[in-house]
């Protein structure tokens, strides 16, 4: 069977902001020691940074990269982090030190050397407006008040100019350090953005949210005209007490209803008629949530055994396969399909746990999701056009994790096109595990050459380590494009067909 794609170049669905393919960044588990920050290790450079991992984030593109947290935030006061003396931190989210000997100056350089936009994550949870009010001065002010004063005093003396701004976490949540009921939620939101904002009119504010009613419309009944940003997580394979990676299946059944929460969250907005001030910072997620046994538990372990040794299996390797591969994909095509509304979303994290970059004392490995951002961010154009299937497209049923059968579509497709040259690209992912699937693409262009490229393993296990590199993008040139061509795509692939004008 071959599936009709019509390409309207013509009419443009959407204009994709890059925030799209950001990142996040938090102090756990050799994310930031041990991790991008190691310094001695003759990978890094004269600050300390690994210039391997720094290489592979510029090849992507990172965006914007969120910090410091994630829940670590949420006993974080960054004042102890700045500075010739620094006090080391129990973080109690994590239940280890953290010897701050990473704080807001040394994010800001690694900023700078990967050429992102900065993201900070502000403490709401044991934190007080005035200290992120304080946060903003240190980063934002020329010279004024104590706070610029102690930045240039460290040796810096132009501002940081931090531009996006959170207000906490997940303070919704039970196992958020200070979380909050919904009416405490929205006063404490209202209060620290009114400080944040006196310090710096220019910043853009967002708040924790969660695709709930009551929630969100008491956060936006008391803060909507402060904010620019509403903030929404998930995970969809969650790991965080036991270790149990869902099957490539079980992956494909997470596809379905894949923008569930950007839709409930858009509905929020537009019936309080905000949708055309504040936008979506989808602004943690992944695929599979972070393995932390025995810490968000109301009984925690007591030994390094039960609660931060296990913590290791998030850097098996063998658990980030096609299916993490494919699932980033339609992830990425449902936010580009929703980019009028989401303007930010931050894949968490970059690096080690469930990261895209996966680091060791001698190198990195680029896990299967790091080349879905390849493809997406270097291949893939920036302006969604539109596209739709003349005879629909086939469904299959797979089983999910908890065993219910469920109904996908056996493809996932996006067309865009480039604002700054000619030509389009289609984003096509086969779901279909044992099945190639073919398709024929009516859309007219004159003298113009079809190349494809693709993410792909032999298997739908198929995984990168040290020692294997299963996984990469491959290029295949189709030749001259011509109506109604045919392309097949292979089973579990992740592919951007451009369609070029010669």
């Amino acid at each position: 069977m071959t599936i009709s794609v019509n390409i309207n170049d013509k009419r443009i669905t959407g204009k994709r902001d890059i925030m799209l393919y950001g990142h996040f960044i938090e102090h756990f588990h050799r994310q930031i020691y041990d991790g991008i920050f190691d310094p001695g290790n003759p990978l890094s450079d004269e600050d300390g940074f690994r210039t391997d991992i720094i290489e592979a984030m510029k090849k992507i593109k990172v965006p914007v990269l969120r910090w410091p947290g994630g829940c670590f935030v949420s006993s974080y006061h960054w004042k102890d982090a700045v500075g010739a003396e620094r006090k080391p931190l129990f973080d109690k989210a994590w239940r280890v030190e953290d010897p701050n000997t990473f704080g807001t100056d040394e994010y800001i350089k690694l900023c700078r050397k990967i050429g992102c936009e900065p993201y900070i994550c502000t403490n709401a949870g044991t934190g007080t407006p005035e200290e992120m009010s304080d946060w903003v001065e240190y980063c934002n002010l020329d010279h004024e008040g104590q706070y610029a004063k102690q930045r240039i005093a460290n040796g810096f003396e132009e501002p940081y100019d931090v531009k996006y701004w959170s207000i906490g976490n997940e303070n919704y949540g039970y196992w958020e350090i200070g979380a909050k009921s919904a009416d405490e939620w929205g006063r404490l939101v209202r209060e620290s953005a009114k400080m944040m904002m006196h310090v710096d009119a220019g910043a853009q504010l967002s708040a924790a949210a969660l695709s709930d009613i009551d929630w969100n419309v008491n956060l936006l009944k008391n803060c909507g005209q402060y904010l620019d940003w509403i903030s929404i997580h998930q995970y969809w394979d969650m790991m965080a007490e036991v270790n149990a990676p869902a099957s490539y299946e079980e992956c494909m059944a997470f596809t379905k209803d894949i923008a569930r929460s950007v839709d409930e969250v858009r509905g929020i907005l537009t019936a309080m008629k905000l949708e055309d001030k504040i936008k979506i910072a989808f602004d943690e997620w992944n695929l599979r949530s972070w393995h932390h046994p025995n810490v968000h538990t109301i009984r925690q372990g007591v030994n390094a055994e039960d609660y931060v040794e296990p913590r290791d299996k998030n850097d098996d390797n063998s658990t980030y396969t096609m299916a993490d591969a494919v699932f980033t994909a339609c992830f990425l095509n449902a936010m580009n399909r929703n980019c009028d509304i989401v303007g930010m979303a931050n894949f968490a994290p970059i690096l080690n746990t469930r990261g895209c970059i996966y680091s060791y004392d001698k190198g990195i490995v680029l896990r299967t999701t790091y080349h879905v951002f390849d493809l997406y961010v270097n291949y893939l154009g920036d302006t969604v056009i539109d596209l739709w299937a003349k005879d629909g497209i086939p469904a299959m049923n797979v089983h999910s994790k908890s065993g219910d059968e469920v109904s996908v579509d056996t493809l996932d497709l996006l067309a865009a096109k480039w604002s700054d040259r000619e030509g389009i690209s289609l984003a096509a992912v086969n779901k279909h595990a044992s099945e190639s699937q073919s398709i024929a693409l009516d859309y007219e262009a004159d003298n113009a050459e079809i190349t494809m490229y693709s993410v792909i393993g032999k298997s739908v296990d198929s995984y990168n380590d040290r020692d294997r590199n299963d996984v990469g993008i491959q290029e295949k040139k189709l030749g001259r494009f011509s109506r109604d061509m045919h392309v097949e795509l292979a089973p579990h692939s992740v592919n951007v067909i451009q369609i070029i004008p010669v």
